[in-house]
């Protein structure tokens, strides 16, 4: 799998940006699609996650409530909107595919490359 990440950028605190990733062709081992996130010197970390199929979804207790997670099977995307931001929440960004629900960046089969999100106060 093939994992493609956009929309990162520059944004105020209180603001909101829409991340976007592209899948394009997912295997049978591939029913999860996530979020996760890096921030300097810190470990990866899940953001948010959606049952390909049945779309349900799953958050960090850190992102619940700003953060939506939703996925388009015509257009084969996974999108986060990520509204109220906060300067905590600056990071690099990534997609990731797993065979189910994880909680941690070694649980997922592909990644896709990082989009930088940076938050200013």
């Amino acid at each position: 799998v093939q994992l493609q990440a956009s929309g990162g950028g520059l944004v105020q605190a209180g603001g909101s940006l829409r991340l976007s990733c592209t899948v394009p062709r997912l295997t049978t081992s591939d029913n999860f699609m996530n979020w996760f996130r890096q921030a300097l010197g810190k470990e990866r970390e899940f953001v948010a996650g959606i049952k390909w199929r049945e779309g349900i979804k799953r958050y960090a207790d850190s992102v619940k409530g700003r953060f939506t997670i939703s996925r388009d099977g015509a257009k084969g995307t996974v999108d986060l909107q990520m509204n109220s931001l906060k300067v905590e929440d600056t990071a690099i960004y990534y997609c990731a595919s797993s065979s189910r629900a994880i909680a941690t960046a070694i649980e997922a089969r592909a990644w896709g490359q990082g989009t930088l999100v940076t938050v200013s106060s």
